[in-house]
């Protein structure tokens, strides 16, 4: 599993901007006022080969306002969740009464904490880290994430105390089977699913969103087939997680996406598709995992509403196209034997061995059927394809001018290799590689003759 880190500060001191800074993303909110981040947000963080799941947090400061309680409780609860905290600081502003309080309350946690001191823009690093040292906190790591200094320091120190922060080279095979996770909103019955499946109470189910607490890992053998099942926790809006019920809901979804072969999707027919639909549905298309959609309590719906039902789906879920829909009743049991085949049928798509001839001989076909346009009156020309990985299938494309290759093209070529390879229920991944021109930057020699003089080939062109 990927460890989590915890960013955690007073307001305004950067937790934000780092935290895009290492997922490479703008999904915490920046600007230039203390308190902008509220809840705790989640995002899965890379530096070099180092992987990692990273909470921002909001500021934590000694007012007994409402929102200053609940900031501060959120902050807590990702602190939990976390194996190592990072305790950020503003190096411009030096410590501050409200930074030493934090440091109190840090002492009682027995986790590694690591003291950044951001802002250091324009001083010299020993003289910022000096004040730090009064805090009683180790060794300060001095950086800048506006300007992306320090960083690699700072993460040498991580790989210090989480060994496993370091992805392998290659993905290990896991024993088990086809890992299958099970995500969805609260209460949409992935439980219930769950013990139709395997024909017995093998998870809690209960008439109340969240009553799942963590992922739970469940093997089992179907058709001679070894699977195992992963339920996982109800995720609901951020602002709904207060609850020591539900503190570990989150952060366990995200681990379970990236352990899992095939992802059932659980929605509700008779809610619709919700907004927390479409983000659970972002989540497993950003992992690249295969997908099967399960549309339940199907069961009782008249005519009209399963109509509308169908139509929301194409409508609201478009980039889901290629997984398989199956509408089903987990408290009856209508539907869901069907679901097995589909998920083989997902699995067997993303683990897929495609040889290097195979996929070129597609690619040449689709460039006869459908030339690339130009660019700069010169035709983008593609060599070769071969795979680079699986889960999700990730087909590298080697030609000249392939960076200019428009989005259109691309996914043209991504819908021809799914439907001549039936690469059915995953996603797939194109990426293009240039070819580097032996002749850029060597200068343009004129042919001598032995006495030096200019060939007369180039005297005449001249």
């Amino acid at each position: 599993m990927k460890p989590i880190i915890a960013l955690v500060g007073r307001p305004n001191v950067g937790k934000s901007t780092l935290f895009n800074r290492l997922t490479k993303k703008r999904d915490a909110l920046v600007a230039d006022i203390a308190g902008l981040t509220r809840d705790r947000l989640y995002g899965d963080a890379k530096f070099e080969d180092c992987q990692f799941i990273l909470i921002d947090t909001g500021g934590l400061t000694d007012l007994s306002d409402d929102m200053s309680g609940l900031m501060k409780k959120q902050a807590q609860l990702a602190m939990e969740e976390a194996d190592m905290i990072f305790f950020l600081v503003d190096g411009r502003e030096g410590v501050t009464a409200a930074d030493e309080v934090i440091v109190q309350d840090l002492r009682n946690i027995n986790k590694p904490i690591l003291l950044v001191v951001n802002k250091s823009e324009g001083e010299k690093r020993e003289m910022i880290a000096a004040e730090f040292y009064a805090l009683g906190m180790g060794e300060p790591c001095v950086i800048s994430a506006t300007r992306n200094r320090g960083i690699e320091g700072m993460m040498t120190a991580v790989r210090e105390v989480l060994p496993n922060i370091v992805a392998a080279d290659e993905e290990e095979e896991k024993d088990g089977g086809i890992r299958l996770a099970v995500l969805g909103r609260p209460n949409v019955g992935k439980s219930t699913l769950i013990n139709r499946i395997m024909g017995e109470e093998r998870v809690v189910a209960f008439d109340e969103p969240g009553t799942t607490r963590d992922s739970i890992h469940i093997p089992f053998e179907h058709q001679g087939v070894e699977y195992t099942l992963i339920d996982t926790a109800g995720v609901r809006r951020r602002s709904k997680v207060s609850e020591m019920l539900e503190k570990f809901s989150i952060v366990k979804t995200l681990q379970a996406l990236e352990d899992a072969n095939v992802v059932l999707l659980v929605l509700d027919a008779h809610e619709g598709i919700v907004d927390q639909d479409l983000h659970l549905a972002g989540l497993i298309i950003e992992s690249g995992r295969a997908v099967v959609i399960a549309v339940n309590k199907w069961d009782g719906l008249d005519k009209d509403e399963r109509e509308w039902v169908v139509k929301n789906l194409d409508r609201k879920l478009p980039f889901l196209n290629f997984a398989n829909t199956h509408f089903i009743s987990a408290l009856h049991g209508s539907g869901v034997g069907l679901l097995f085949k589909s998920v083989k049928q997902a699995y067997h798509s993303a683990m897929m061995q495609i040889p290097t001839p195979q996929l070129t001989r597609v690619l040449e076909d689709a460039v006869a059927s459908h030339q690339p346009p130009l660019v700069r009156g010169r035709r983008i020309k593609f060599r070769y394809a071969h795979l680079g990985g699986k889960n999700p299938p990730r087909i590298i494309i080697h030609g000249n001018q392939t960076d200019a290759t428009p989005n259109s093209y691309r996914r043209y070529l991504e819908n021809t290799f799914r439907d001549v390879l039936k690469l059915h229920g995953t996603p797939i991944r194109i990426e293009f590689k240039q070819g580097d021109n032996p002749f850029k930057g060597r200068k343009k020699v004129m042919p001598t003759l032995e006495s030096g003089k200019p060939h007369r080939e180039h005297r005449r062109r001249s």
